[in-house]
This record gives structure tokens, C-alpha cells and sequence, in this order.
């Protein structure tokens, strides 16, 4: 079964329609928002929040500063999803 990370960097790559990268090319730990990472913006931050949303079925709240570490990077929205999800989808 694919990992967590795996998932996310497909579904950034599908819902931002980034078709020039792989999820091999977007490191766990790479910067989303910074210009020395991926170079996303607030409008990318919104569609990627609402495909998390659809596809994970996690209420994220306003922006704060806690969702904004969220969004830092893939891993830390992998903690973030599984923290939401729960124990019982421990195993994806």
C-alpha cells in the first residue's frame, strides 16, 4: 500500500495541476510555500486545503498559524491528516 506522503504528492501534482513534476521530484521535507521550495501560493494553499478536504474529509479551520505548519511541507501535512484521521487509518 502507498504511503501517506506518496498520496499527498500526487494529489498536490493533480489538484495544483503541477504536470511538469513527479511525486519523486517533491521531497517530504521540501518547503511548499517558500521560493527555495515548491513556490506555492495562497491561491494553491486554498485548492490544495480543499482537495485535502475532499479527499481525506478533514475540516480545516480559518488560516492560523497552526495550519499554516501544517501546510509547511508534505511530511507535516502527513502528521497533520493522520493526526485528524485518527488511530483507525494508522495503517495507510
Amino acid at each position: 500500500m502507498e504511503n501517506l506522503e506518496f498520496e499527498i504528492k500526487r494529489l498536490i501534482i493533480t489538484a495544483l495541476k503541477l504536470e511538469d513534476l513527479s511525486p519523486e521530484e517533491i521531497g517530504d521535507d521540501e518547503l511548499l510555500f517558500a521560493a527555495s521550495g515548491l513556490g506555492l501560493d495562497s491561491i494553491d494553499a486554498l485548492e490544495l486545503g480543499i482537495a485535502i478536504r475532499k479527499t481525506y474529509g478533514i475540516k480545516i479551520e480559518t488560516v492560523t498559524q497552526d495550519v499554516k505548519k501544517h501546510f509547511e511541507s508534505v511530511h507535516s501535512l502527513a502528521e497533520f491528516i493522520r493526526a485528524e484521521r485518527g488511530p483507525s487509518h494508522e495503517s495507510r
